[in-house]
This record gives structure tokens, C-alpha cells and sequence, in this order.
């Protein structure tokens, strides 16, 4: 390697200058969350594809995607965050906001399990492990 590699990061902006540069920062890390929102209903839902031939059809697909992708938000929310381990809950609560739709598919509805009837009673078994079961079963007592 003949030369260090240095990369800068500039912030333009109209904001007025009362503001600090932690503000400026973060206000810019917004706006990159709602384009990465943008972008996945794009891709991952597919809310912004149009299907089929008429207007009030593809308003009802982009609605039901619109509402796929806002189950995530609101398993997020209802997630209960007291306790013990507040901190933790709190990243969890916040790694749920952000999760793409796949990877929130993959942990939460995607469960294998067995359905075992019996006894007058019906039993769910989870046949497979992944890291938020954790969080699953604690939005499942929350519900």
C-alpha cells in the first residue's frame, strides 16, 4: 500500500446555524432511514408495483402491502420494553423498527412448527431456533 485511503463525509445544508453538528448529523440519518423505507417498499414489499389493469385494484394491493409492512412497525411498538433488562428491550424494540421486511418474515412468521392435537387441547411445538424467539414470545404474552 503506497498512500492511506482517508474518505471524508460532508453535510450541506440550509439549516440555520443554531443548530450543533450532532444535530445536523442526525437530522441527515433520518432522512437515510425514511429512504431505506422508500426503498424496501419498493423491493421488499412490492407496494409500489402495480399488478393489475385497474386503479381501484392496484390502490387495494398497495394498501394490503402498505399494511404487511406497518405489522412490523406495530409488533415494535406493542413490544414491551420495562423491566429487568430495559436496555436490552430497548435495542431489541429498535432493531425491530429497522429490520427489513424479509429478515422480519424470517423471525417472527416463517416459525416451523408442529400443531399436536390432544387431550382436548392444542399444542404448538417450535421445531427450529433463531435469536428473536425471545422477543417473539414476549410480543405474544403483550398481545
Amino acid at each position: 500500500m503506497l498512500f492511506h485511503e482517508y474518505r471524508w463525509f460532508f453535510y450541506i445544508t440550509n439549516l440555520p446555524k443554531t443548530r450543533s453538528a450532532d444535530e445536523i448529523i442526525m437530522e441527515a440519518r433520518y432522512h437515510c432511514d425514511q429512504e431505506n423505507l422508500i426503498s424496501q417498499l419498493k423491493g421488499q414489499v412490492r407496494a409500489l408495483h402495480a399488478p393489475v389493469d385497474t386503479l381501484v385494484a392496484n390502490w387495494a394491493h398497495i394498501a394490503m402491502a402498505a399494511l404487511a409492512w406497518s405489522l412490523k412497525a406495530w409488533c415494535a411498538l406493542v413490544l414491551p420494553v420495562s423491566g429487568r433488562w430495559r436496555a436490552l428491550r430497548q435495542e431489541q424494540r429498535r432493531r425491530l423498527l429497522v429490520m427489513e421486511l424479509r429478515t422480519f418474515r424470517r423471525a417472527f412468521i416463517d416459525i416451523p412448527c408442529q400443531i399436536v392435537t390432544g387431550g382436548r387441547r392444542v399444542r404448538w411445538r417450535i421445531l427450529a431456533w433463531n435469536p428473536w424467539l425471545g422477543v417473539f414470545f414476549r410480543l405474544l404474552d403483550a398481545l
